[in-house]
Order: structure tokens, then C-alpha cells, then sequence
């Protein structure tokens, strides 16, 4: 079968009629491709680009003041192009183009809300269509940390363009994504101008739509701009720093900890999965994405020690633990040694009960006496400090939360069968801010129809799952559509899943090879079964960006394989996770492969008690007295190799899961 590609362009033909959305000033186009669609037709002017379809995307524009700009490839997000006329894009299956323009004003005034805040640029300063916002802020109880991202827009643009910039990624976040509002918390641009995002407060615990699986107390914040190899200007830096400080201040968080996760579900976490992420975390560190790009990743560490030494002291962590009747014992961490006092007040502000003490960590017991009613009011302070605050038992009945329905996901999305022709069900992942009654039907997207029920009862809030088997259901493209309703409040949203059994079996081996021409796993072999001829694709990407094209052409029925020697468009790619993506007939399969061309690093930290340590997961080979007496598979840390009677001499070897050996180690 012929290759699938799409040439869009202000030159190209729309697969159905356009449609149009209008948020205050910002006009937005949608046009639909259907794949090898040619066909010439002017274009409307617009100065931000989005696209949606499987596979990679590449694309280009053509500026109103000047020539083509280069290819490159897209994000998920809205990017700012400037003043352009029309687009050239180049993908394997149908897209969806979102052409937006976001008029450039003037560059909108902060404001400070007080002395201990950063100047922040409000959702009026940059012009934020409130209209279009679909619901109501969702709160989380708290702020574990903070996820930083990049916009993908080019670094040159004005700080009047900048505000632009945000007015657009609001209209493509609630028209083109069906978010209930914009996606970040915040947004910084290169100039140190720091933008409000999702409304809800900005010292609220505002659960955002910035990073799927992990939006429930975390705060979003986007740097606008492009940083896989440029750095973020130091006024950006700096305006990040300032933030950073002051919005973890307020939810008390060590900008320096660690927190464990729950996943609520994506390409790269499973829904329940335990991840360990740093306070300040980048994009990357939750899903399947280069984001905020490599240079800025890397000064993540950096960022983080100076918002640990910005605005001190500090209180971290305060904790109440008991109930009223018995002990109850609070506890905190200080940035340094101060004298602390807690103190327990009454409804008419009468205090009930104070402690103090002097050092860096704060831990009093307050010995409430038996059939006490509250609810009591209590307060951790320091000198300097932000002081934390809360309430102990009694007070008014909080309402439960508005119903959301958010981390929407179904993995795998994909759906193709093993090699002995059986196909696993996929699992579909979502989060209820509130218990809800949930039905989950299968439609499919070309008829709109139903398919199957799929499930249908009552859930509690937090992450739920559900099993979905497709053997029932024919080839094709579908949706995974949950409703939740409770009370009178319903809300809808789905996953898409493609179901393909042309191509089955797909594996590849070994998923961790080391392209080293050492003969030991130079290659990796990507094997797979074709129903019946077909026109095969085989792109490797790192995050979003097509760094290899390894094979494109027809090939038979039957079984076929692929072998990828590692080698991408340039230089050798470096070590690290990337996506294979396997296309058969428009229809895209990912696999995740990993190279590793670094040896491991074997020491023999104690020599005698034989202790040795290794920093990976690898096979190491142990000669004691000249003979090899065993091979351990050890993990990555310090291990110990049992001996009996004397040892005159010992040496060992690694070798990792990619065929890359330690240097040999001996004492």
C-alpha cells in the first residue's frame, strides 16, 4: 500500500468543513486533513499553530514578512509561530490543525500582593477570557510540588507578544483540548514576567490540567519558550526562583525533599504506581515527554538550591497527629534553629493551650482533656517564619467538592495482538474529585454510535480503573467515553483507542542494546506479524522529536523484522529512553527501547570483609583465590561476597543488561 502522508498547507484541502472559536480577540480555526488529501486553499492569517494526530508531526509555516521557516517538529502544546500566512505539515495519518491567532496589544502590568510575593501579571492584565471557562476551580488539601514546563515557543518574541502567548494557550486549552480552563498554574516569560494561570487563587491549592496522572496537588508552572539546547535568559531564572520560593512557602514544602506519588495514570505511570519525584520536578519526571527540555532540566538541581536559600527562614512540613479527648502532637521542621511556640485557641480566641521551644525541629504534645469539643484553632510560629495554621475537630460542615472528572487515559492506546493472536484488554484510568455513579461506554468515532457498555456503578473519589477487553469488536477507532454524574452535576470525557489486528506480535530484542561494535547487543531487532501485506514505517523519537528514520516500505505477509543499528540523523544518539514507533497503514505502534553505551562501575569498597558496590543493575563475575567461585546478579548499592578461609586474592567484572562490561576491580 501506498505511504501515508499529508502535505497540509494555506495551499491544502480540509477532509470536513473548518470550525471557528472566538475567545475575547483570540480567533481560532480548526481544520480537519484526512490523510493524503491535496488540494489547494487560501488560509486564514494566524500566529499560533497546534496539531493533534498519531504518529510524528512535522511542520513549517510561511511568515507574513518573509520566506518558509524550517521544519520542525510539534508539540503538544500551542506554539507560537508569529504572523503567518500558511503551514506545510507532514504526517502519517490524519491531523487535526488549530490555527489561532492571538492579536499582540501591549505588555500587560503586575501587581504585588504583598511584600513576601512575586510581581504576577493577573488573568485581567493579560487579558484572559473568562467566558469560555468551562467550570469552577477543583482545590487539592494540599501542594506536594511543583512541576516546571516549556512552551515550545521560539525565545524571540516581545513582551507584548508574551501575553499574546498566554491568551492563545488559554483558547487552545479550552477549545482544542476541552479543559475546563488553562492547563498551567503559572507561566513565566523570558523577560521575568510571571502570568497567572488557572483561576482559583493564586496561593490556593488550584488543581491544574498540566501534567497527566499528577495534577492533583501540584502547581504548574510553564516557561514560554523553547529549552531543549538554549537556557533559559537569567531574567527568567530569576522570576522562577522568586516563584518557586514563595508558592512552596506557602504550602510549606522543602523545595530540597522528595515526594512519593501516587500516579493517577498515564503513558509512563500506571494509575496507583508509587513514584518518588523531587519538590521541584520537571514534565519529564511524570510522563512520557522531553518537557521543559534538556537545558532546562538540568538546572532544575541548580534552580532548586536557590529557592532553599531564597526568603528564609522557613517552616516545612507541619503535621498534627490525634484526636481531641487525648494526645495530639505537632510537629514541623525550621529552616535553621529559632524559638518556636504552637498555640490552641477557641472559637472566641481564647487560647486553650501554647508550647514552645528552641531548635530546628518543632515537636509539642498537647494533652487535650477528655469530652472537649471544638473546633480549636492552631498556629506553629517562629520568628520570621510563615507561620502554618489549621483546625482541630467541630467547625462548620464543608460541602463536598464540585464533581470533576480528570486524568483520562487508556493504555495501552493501541490495541494489537501477541503473537499467538490473542489480545490483551486495555486499561482505562481516570480520577473522580467525588464519589459519582460512572458509566463507561465504547463509541465509535467514525458512525458516533455506542458500541458496547462497558461499565456502569458507583465509584469512591480518587484514581478508578477499568478493564476493557476489545476481542468483541471489529478494526477501527474508538472511544472510551466516561460519564460521572452526582446529584445534578455530570461530567464527560474520553480516551481514544485504536484497535488493529493487521499487525500482532510486536516485540523487540533487546530492549536495552548497546551500539558500541563491541559484538555484544550492538543492535536491537524489532519483530512483528503482518495479516497480509502492508506498507511499514519505523521512526525512533526522543520525547517529541524525530531523531531516526530506520525503514519505510512495503513488505510481505507473514513475519518481518527490522533491525535498528542505533544510528540517528546526525552524531550517535546518546544514552537514554526512546519511542520506536512502528506505522503499518497509518496505524502507529510504540515501543520503548533504551541505549546504554556506559560501562558499569564496579569498586571494592571493603577488602576484607569483601564488600563491593556497583551502580547499576548488573551480572558481576567473582575470582577469589584465582578460581571463579560464583556470579551474582546484584543490584545497584553495596553487596557482600560470602567466603570461607582465607583469601589471598580477589577480583571481579560487571557486565550490565546492554553487554557493557566494568573495567576489573582486584585487591
Amino acid at each position: 500500500m501506498k505511504r501515508l502522508c499529508l502535505i497540509l498547507a494555506a495551499c491544502l484541502a480540509w477532509a470536513a468543513a473548518p470550525a471557528s472559536a472566538r475567545a475575547d480577540g483570540v480567533t481560532m480555526r480548526v481544520v480537519t486533513v484526512a490523510p493524503g488529501a491535496r488540494q489547494l486553499e487560501a488560509a486564514a492569517r494566524f500566529d499560533m499553530l497546534a496539531f493533534k494526530g498519531r504518529g510524528t508531526i512535522r511542520f513549517r509555516t510561511h511568515r507574513l514578512a518573509g520566506g518558509w521557516t524550517r521544519w520542525q517538529p510539534a508539540d503538544d502544546d500551542a506554539m507560537w509561530v508569529g504572523d503567518s500566512d500558511r503551514f506545510e505539515v507532514r504526517a502519517p495519518s490524519r491531523v487535526r490543525a488549530y490555527e489561532i491567532d492571538s492579536p499582540v496589544t501591549t505588555a500587560p502590568e503586575r501587581r504585588v500582593a504583598s511584600a513576601s510575593e512575586p510581581a504576577i501579571v493577573t488573568r485581567a492584565g493579560w487579558g484572559a477570557d473568562e467566558e469560555i471557562v468551562r467550570a469552577k476551580p477543583v482545590y487539592a488539601p494540599a501542594v506536594k510540588l511543583a512541576i516546571v514546563h516549556h512552551t515550545v515557543s521560539p525565545n524571540t518574541y516581545t513582551p507584548a507578544q508574551a501575553a499574546a502567548i498566554v491568551r492563545g494557550i488559554e483558547t487552545y486549552h479550552v477549545k482544542g483540548n476541552g479543559w475546563n480552563d488553562i492547563g498551567y498554574n503559572f507561566l513565566v516569560d523570558r523577560f521575568g514576567n510571571v502570568y497567572e494561570g488557572r483561576a482559583g487563587g493564586i496561593d490556593r491549592n488550584v488543581v491544574g490540567a498540566h501534567s497527566e496522572g499528577f495534577n492533583t496537588g501540584t502547581v504548574g508552572i510553564s516557561l514560554i519558550g523553547s529549552f531543549q539546547t538554549a537556557q533559559p535568559p537569567k531574567a527568567m531564572q530569576d522570576a522562577l526562583v522568586g516563584l518557586l520560593a514563595w508558592r512552596l512557602d506557602v504550602a510549606h514544602v522543602d523545595p530540597l525533599s522528595t515526594v512519593v506519588y501516587t500516579s493517577g495514570g498515564n503513558a509512563k505511570f500506571r494509575a496507583g504506581k508509587a513514584v518518588t519525584l523531587r519538590a521541584i520536578s520537571g514534565h519529564r519526571d511524570t510522563g512520557p515527554t522531553e518537557c521543559p527540555g534538556a537545558a532546562a532540566y538540568a538546572l532544575l538541581p541548580a534552580i532548586a538550591q536557590r529557592v532553599a536559600a531564597t526568603g528564609l527562614p522557613k517552616l516545612y512540613a507541619p503535621t498534627v497527629v490525634g484526636v481531641l479527648g487525648g494526645p495530639i502532637r505537632f510537629q514541623a521542621r525550621l529552616s535553621r534553629s529559632l524559638a518556636w511556640s504552637v498555640t490552641v485557641v477557641d472559637r472566641s480566641g481564647r487560647t486553650v493551650a501554647a508550647g514552645g521551644g528552641n531548635g530546628a525541629l518543632v515537636d509539642w504534645t498537647w494533652s487535650s482533656p477528655i469530652g472537649v469539643k471544638g473546633p480549636f484553632a492552631w498556629t506553629i510560629s517562629a520568628p520570621g517564619i510563615r507561620v502554618a495554621t489549621g483546625t482541630i475537630g467541630g467547625g462548620k460542615i464543608v460541602p463536598p467538592p464540585p464533581l470533576a472528572l480528570t486524568d483520562v487515559s487508556a493504555l495501552p492506546s493501541v490495541i494489537t495482538p501477541a503473537a499467538d493472536g490473542t489480545i490483551a484488554p486495555a486499561t482505562l484510568s481516570f480520577t473522580l474529585s467525588a464519589p459519582a455513579t460512572v458509566t463507561v461506554k465504547l463509541v465509535d468515532v467514525a458512525s458516533r454510535a455506542a458500541v458496547q457498555t462497558i461499565s456502569s456503578g458507583t465509584r469512591p473519589a480518587g484514581p478508578s480503573t477499568v478493564q476493557w477487553s476489545p476481542a468483541s469488536v471489529p478494526d477501527g477507532s474508538y472511544q472510551l467515553v466516561v460519564t460521572a454524574r452526582s446529584g445534578g452535576a455530570r461530567a464527560t470525557r474520553w480516551a481514544d483507542v485504536v484497535v488493529d489486528r493487521e499487525v500482532s506480535g510486536v516485540s523487540v530484542s533487546p530492549a536495552v542494546f548497546s551500539p558500541n561494535h563491541d559484538l555484544m547487543f550492538d543492535t536491537a531487532t524489532f519483530g512483528f506479524l503482518l495479516a497480509r501485506p502492508a506498507h511499514v514505517q519505523l521512526d525512533v523519537l526522543a520525547g517529541s522529536q524525530l531523531v531516526a528514520s530506520v525503514f519505510a516500505g512495503d513488505l510481505a505477509a507473514g513475519a518481518n523484522t527490522i533491525v535498528w543499528d542505533g544510528s540517528g540523523f546526525g552524531p550517535p544518539l546518546p544514552d537514554g529512553e526512546y519511542t520506536a514507533v512502528l506505522t503499518v497503514d497509518g496505524i502507529a505502534v510504540p515501543i520503548a527501547v533504551r541505549i546504554d553505551d556506559t560501562p558499569p562501575q564496579l569498586q571494592l569498597v571493603d577488602r576484607p570483609s569483601l564488600v563491593f558496590s556497583v551502580d547499576e543493575a548488573c551480572t558481576v563475575r567473582v575470582v577469589l583465590n584465582g578460581k571463579t567461585v560464583l556470579t551474582l546478579n546484584e543490584s545497584p548499592g553495596t553487596f557482600q561476597v560470602p567466603a570461607s578461609g582465607a583469601v589471598t586474592s580477589v577480583s571481579a567484572q560487571a557486565i550490565d543488561v546492554a553487554g557493557n562490561v566494568s573495567a576489573i576491580v582486584s585487591g
